[in-house]
């Protein structure tokens, strides 16, 4: 299987030990609630310890998403199946306040969708976003995504975003 997804504007790639730091920076931050780092350093260490492991595990997980010509980190996006998980989840996180509003996270999540779909053989696919948290919904929505209040959510202030089979959207 793949360890890369190439877009137009991005390569995408395994988390590496090296972008510890910008995922560190990004989970102590405020910017970074929605995922329960509130700013623990443990907790945080094994966040990131979990996505290197998740691929290691199960051979995928969510890509380090990169600029194509730059190898630095600037999210992750991608299939997030921890065994405690309801459903096959694509996830999202984008750690540079700078690419907001440049369709880098509309980018790279479709092709995460896509390649849950099409190469990883996926039925279905869920994101998890916190109630309050209107960035990610309006991406879930972007990428065609739907409201499902039948679905089980990990937490009790977690909505489920259904997406829907990548070839029907266009974004």
């Amino acid at each position: 299987m793949s360890m890369t997804l190439q877009t137009p504007r991005l390569v995408m790639r395994a988390p590496e030990p090296g972008d510890w730091m910008v995922f560190h920076d990004f989970m102590m931050s405020d910017r970074a609630d929605a995922f329960g780092s509130n700013g623990d350093l443990g907790k945080t260490w094994r966040a990131f310890a979990s996505e290197l492991g998740h691929w290691q595990i199960y051979g995928y997980g969510m890509w380090a998403v990169t600029l194509r010509g730059d190898n630095d980190c600037v999210g992750l996006v991608g299939p997030w199946t921890p065994p405690d998980w309801p459903e096959t989840e694509i996830g999202w996180m984008m750690f540079d306040p700078a690419i907001e509003g440049t369709g880098i996270a509309t980018e790279a999540a479709y092709a995460a969708v896509t390649h849950a779909y099409d190469v990883l053989g996926w039925q279905t696919a869920v994101s998890y976003i916190a109630h309050d948290n209107a960035r990610s919904i309006r991406l879930a929505e972007k990428l065609g995504a739907k409201l499902d209040i039948n679905a089980k959510a990990p937490t009790d202030t977690t909505l489920v975003y259904r997406h829907p089979v990548p070839k029907g959207v266009h974004i």
